[in-house]
């Protein structure tokens, strides 16, 4: 079985859910680490412009999750595990202001999973 590159937790279902109520179909983009850390920032679909090497990593309850191509290389042994907790969100995230916000987590594969991918 081929293991899902992104999960979440019940948690970022829920902040996620609150947030479709208020703006219909989202998307999310994981931050590289420059102007607002290494948040994933999630916008309406459609308000981000995904580039040509752009990696969608997979989809949480539709809401697709995109990568840079570079961010892709360093998280290609882990699959990503959107959680929120308590805080304000980052930039134009769709988070900001509602006292939680997403973050990113990591879990390495498991060699059986790795072989699945065909790592």
């Amino acid at each position: 079985m081929i293991p899902d590159r992104v999960i979440a937790t019940p948690a970022a279902r829920a902040l996620l859910a609150d947030i479709v109520t208020d703006y219909g179909p989202v998307m999310f983009v994981q931050s590289g680490g420059c102007c607002d850390g290494s948040s994933p920032m999630c916008y309406k679909k459609g308000d981000y412009l995904i580039g040509l090497r752009d990696v969608k990593l997979g989809e949480i309850e539709g809401a697709e999750v995109w990568v840079s191509e570079s961010l892709f290389e360093i998280w290609r042994y882990s699959q990503m595990v959107l959680d929120a907790a308590p805080g304000h969100g980052a930039g134009f995230s769709l988070d900001t202001g509602r006292g939680q916000c997403f973050l990113s987590r990591s879990r390495l594969f498991s060699d059986d999973e790795a072989a699945a991918l065909a790592l």
